[in-house]
Order: C-alpha cells, then structure tokens, then sequence
C-alpha cells in the first residue's frame, strides 16, 4: 500500500510541479537558485517543526552519514552544471542525466553483487533509450534556436572530452548516492522523513555564496503582475505564487520519493523516478502545446514496454487470471 502511495505522491506531484517550473523558468529563466532555496527551506522548516520537533529528537541515523550524502548531491549538482561549460550542449547533458537507470543497475551489480533477470537488463535498457529519444527530441526543438555555434580544432574536442568525462562522473555519483541510501536503510532502518529533512536542511548553509542571485531574482518576482488567488481571495505578484505552487508540489513529489527509498530497492526507485522525468516530459508537450512527433512516440513505446517488463505484468496477469479461474472451479 505503501509503495503505491509513494509512486501516486510522485506523478501527481511531479507533473504539476513541471507546469509550474516551466511558467517560472519562460518568465525568468535564471531563477533556478531562487527557486531551489524555496524548496530546500521549505522542506527544511517543516521537518524541523514536525520531524525533529525543533531539534530536541536525536536523528536515528548518524549526522556524519547525511553529510556524506549531502556531500554527494552537491557534488553531483556542481558538476552537472559546469559540464554545461564544457562544449557539452544542452540535449546531449539531458540524455546523459536520463541514463541514471543503466548506472544504477552497473554499481549494484558492482557493489551490492545484485543479479538481474534478461527481462529486467532488457527493460533498463528499452526504458532508457525511450527516454534519451524523448529528451533529445524535446531539447532539440528548444534549444534549435540556441546552438553552440561549430568549434574549430583540437583544442574544443579535449573540452567536449573532459565535458563527457564530467557528465560521466556525475551520473555514476548520483547512482553510487542510490545505493548509499540503500544500505543506511538496511542498516539503520527507514527513516524517509528524517532523510527528507536532513537532506534539505544540510545543504542550505551553501546557499549564502548564491544570496546576491536569489535577492535580484526576488526583487523581480516582486515587479511581477499582480493575481488574486482563487477561494481565499488573496492578491499577490504571480510569480510568487508560481513560486508557491512549485515548492508545494515539488514537496509532494519529493516526499514520495523517500517514502519510496524506504519500501523499495534502489533500482526500483530509481525506475520510478526516471518514469517521472518521462512523464513529466510528455505532460509539459501536452499542455504547452509543445509539438509531438512520430520520434515522442517512438520514445513513448520503449518506456511503456520496457516498464512493462520490468514489472513482470505479464507473469503477475497469469498468476492473478490462474488463480480466478481455480477459485471459479471451486465455487462450481
């Protein structure tokens, strides 16, 4: 019940939390650290009040263990953003970062010793290349406009190499934190609230080295068009209320991603959230009336295959349809 719980907190929140990202990113499209600051504090404070009841409740997994996973999303997210100045375009750096499923399975089978079926190293790789064609189609019709214009020489091939290289690194370090918390949980036990809280309140002392980009961006959402909330009837610049409904629904979203990390395997998890991002992706083309072509759907049948094989549908149809028809007998 669960695990089901946590997979609808994650589409529904996720889904419209992109509608809300987008509106904020087409007004200001630097307004990611301000954005960012919103959700960590939020979620930072609400965990204070009601997880670690103002600091009196000990966390049950040791403090030096969250800063290693701190340490890893930070650094996952540096390194993600300066590959961008690395000759790396921008499709190329979405499709690398949708290829989380591959480097999951990789370092499980690494260092968990895991083994998979072929149905399942099949579906992993159907999956991702739905999603690297879905990605790559969507960022081309984006950034067609923006293109890095052509390099000459040796020199911009060593910068695209060490660009691959750090994109690389980045996507086996965000694996590698996946399975990080795998093994908390099976040491400490499932704590998803704490992890939710310790996560976003670790990281918000960085964010003093961002304060001059979140102030300008503030003083810009403060010049934004006046809107009058529906029902309560308050009226406040719309791009602060964009703001409010990102960082709710971006906290449903999250919330049921470390619901998921405690009732689910890494890979799992993983699986989900990946889904997420496709999801998310198709549900941004449909209601911005972004254009879908034949490749989305191409894209659209490799994840829903894939999806399916993971699961097993297949298997878990004919056990549930042998099963009604024995009880079918018996009552006959």
């Amino acid at each position: 019940m669960r695990p089901a719980l946590a997979v609808g907190l994650v589409f529904a929140g996720c889904c419209s939390n992109v509608i809300f990202l987008e509106l904020l990113a087409r007004k200001h499209p630097g307004c990611g650290n301000i954005v960012t600051f919103a959700q960590f504090f939020f979620i930072a404070v609400e965990g204070f009040l009601f997880e670690a009841d103002l600091g009196r409740k000990p966390p049950a997994i040791p403090i030096r263990y969250y800063a290693i996973m701190v340490t890893m999303f930070f650094t996952v997210s540096v390194v993600n953003n300066y590959a961008l100045n690395l000759n790396i375009a921008m499709p190329l750096h979405m499709i690398f970062r949708s290829g989380s499923l591959i480097a999951n399975m990789i370092l499980g089978i690494i260092i968990l010793k895991k083994r998979y079926s072929i149905f399942k190293y099949t579906s992993i790789a159907l999956v991702s290349v739905g999603i690297f064609i879905c990605t790559f189609m969507s960022a081309k019709q984006v950034t067609s406009q923006s293109s890095l214009s052509e390099n000459d020489g040796f020199q911009a091939f060593v910068w695209w190499l060490l660009g691959i290289g750090a994109l690389t690194f980045a996507l086996l370090m965000s694996a590698r934190m996946g399975i990080f918390q795998e093994t908390l949980y099976k040491r400490f036990g499932k704590h998803s609230k704490e992890a939710l809280f310790y996560n976003h309140a670790l990281p918000l002392p960085g964010f003093v080295f961002l304060a001059s980009d979140i102030y300008d961006h503030a003083i810009l959402f403060n010049k934004s068009e006046l809107y009058e909330v529906p029902v309560i009837g308050v009226t406040l610049p719309i791009m602060w209320f964009y703001l409010l409904m990102n960082i709710i629904t971006q906290y449903v979203c999250i919330r049921g991603v470390f619901i998921l990390t405690t009732e689910c395997a890494s890979l799992t998890v993983t699986l989900v959230v990946t889904l997420r991002k496709f999801v998310s992706l198709i549900f941004s083309i449909l209601y911005f009336r972004n254009p879908f072509t034949l490749w989305h759907w191409l894209g659209t049948s490799f994840v829903f295959i894939g999806t399916l094989m993971y699961t097993e549908v297949w298997n878990n149809l004919g056990t549930t349809k042998k099963l009604f028809f024995d009880g079918f007998e018996q009552r006959r």
